[in-house]
């Protein structure tokens, strides 16, 4: 049969993009459907203007602490709308990139939606009308949206998602943020930074209930220092909006009270982008919200393929990116590397950064595994007590018997680019001594990773 595309992409985000160049780049007919900008969620509503305004607010921050270096500024300003400018400019900008990237690698390029009929079969649907395509191969990288909490819907205004938290016209001056996980502690972090009145709400009992605990605790106390009411073990009951904002009855073991704010940013989780991209007589299997795909990413029906947070956790760009380039090298019968789910980086872009990869401490002796700790604090460090970042550390785990490494667990100033050292350390299967013997350059952050490890065998000289 002659199909009028090798490869249908249906979705323009880390994964969609990916897989469409990755595609494109071995030769074969590609189309990619993007019914908004390239770059999807992550690259316009996500990672990347989230990390440019947590860079004004770093920025706010630190000139706020000018006296400690030696330096006087008055007057200090925010100027709320142009941070938020500079952050959309900066996405605007790397979405043309990928339009540029599809041209190179001959990916055509259809701003619309799509349907997936049956094997082989896509609806597109664009301003100019409806069209049936074929394709040998349909990949679905739709993504994933946020949840809401039940009984108060979004409404774009008042009970608001990332999306508009990170486009708002006016800076609030009050924002309560229900869910601790990354996206609920950046947004506290940045508009903390500015002057907002934040409440952070959690109901598990720790911020970024996913890592180490001492890397939360850390992060806790980082953010009390600075104003954030961090309300953990605390369970939201109720929404109500009001004439002025928002008013949050919360409940815990001291008994209920209420919050009220100007906003509420709601960060309790994503679901899959499943619906209208399916059409309804395909018996597609879907679990928990979103795709369900096997070890080479295809789902219950042959030649459909889905990758990235459609598919479910972890809900991350470069898990996205690795899963969807994966796909197309296998659909394209090369020899694709496998994806470890249990070794997956993740960083948090508060301050101080949070990053890690593998097992928590806690995770590793709940599975009987006998461990060696390696943790060296960034309050000894010359090059953190230069920069003036002293509170954090780098907590190292393995495995006591054959040295390999099962955890990796930082916070800290930029510990974010600290982390890729030890993914590859882990992919080289390095142990202890051998990232011990690995000569660091002094005075740099780094170093701590070289004396983490010395902790974990006895050998760190400056602790």
């Amino acid at each position: 049969m002659a199909y009028n595309y090798d490869i249908i992409v249906i979705g323009g985000g880390p994964a969609g993009y990916a897989a469409a160049i990755r595609a494109g780049q071995l030769k074969k007919r590609t189309l990619c459907i993007e019914k908004e900008s390239l770059g999807g969620i992550c690259l316009n509503w996500g990672c990347i203007p989230t990390k440019a305004l947590l860079e004004s607010g770093a920025l706010v921050r630190k000139m706020r602490h000018a006296a400690d270096f030696g330096i006087t500024i008055e007057n200090l300003k925010v100027d709320f709308p142009a941070m938020i400018a500079r952050s959309r400019a900066i996405s605007d900008k790397l979405s043309k990139g990928i339009a540029h990237l599809f041209r190179k690698h001959d990916v055509k390029h259809e701003l619309g939606s799509a349907v997936v009929l049956a094997p082989h079969k896509v609806r597109l649907t664009t301003a100019a009308g409806s069209s049936d395509l074929s394709a040998e191969n349909i990949i679905i990288a739709t993504g994933a949206r946020p949840r809401a909490l039940p009984g108060a819907d979004f409404d774009a205004d008042k009970i608001i998602t990332s999306r508009e938290a990170m486009n708002l016209k006016s800076q609030p001056k009050s924002l309560a943020i229900i869910g601790a996980g990354a996206i609920g502690c950046e947004f506290a972090d940045f508009y903390n930074a500015i002057g907002t009145q934040v409440t952070l709400v959690e109901m598990l009992d720790h911020l970024l209930p996913n890592e180490d605990e001492d890397c939360s605790i850390v992060l806790e106390r980082s953010f009390a220092k600075r104003g954030i009411s961090v309300m953990t073990k605390t369970k939201t009951d109720k929404i109500e909006k009001t004439a002025t904002g928002v008013k949050l009855t919360v409940s815990n073991a001291k008994g209920t009270s209420t919050i009220e704010a100007d906003k509420v940013l709601v960060a309790i989780g994503v679901t899959g982008n499943i619906e209208q991209v399916i059409a309804k007589d395909l018996k597609l299997e879907i679990l928990k919200g979103h795709i369900k795909v096997d070890q080479k990413y295809q789902t219950s029906i042959p030649g459909i393929y889905a990758v990235g947070d459609v598919i479910g956790p972890p809900w991350l760009a470069h898990v996205a990116h690795h899963e969807a380039v994966n796909c197309v090298e296998t659909i394209c019968g090369l020899h694709a590397h496998q994806i470890d789910y249990r070794m997956i980086p993740g960083c948090t872009y508060t301050h101080p950064q949070v990053a890690s990869m593998g097992l928590t401490e806690k995770k590793a002796r709940e599975d009987g595994k006998a461990v060696k700790i390696g943790k060296f604090p960034f309050s000894v460090s010359g090059r953190a007590l230069a920069a003036g970042e002293t509170d954090g550390f780098v907590k190292l785990i393995f495995d006591a018997k054959y040295g390999e490494l099962l955890g990796v667990h930082m916070i800290g100033e930029t510990v974010t680019e600290l982390l890729s050292e030890l993914v590859m350390a882990r992919q080289l299967e390095a142990t202890e001594e051998e990232i011990l013997a690995a000569m660091h350059p002094h005075p740099t952050l780094s170093e701590a990773i070289m004396e983490a490890a010395g902790a974990a065998v006895g050998k760190a000289i400056h602790i």
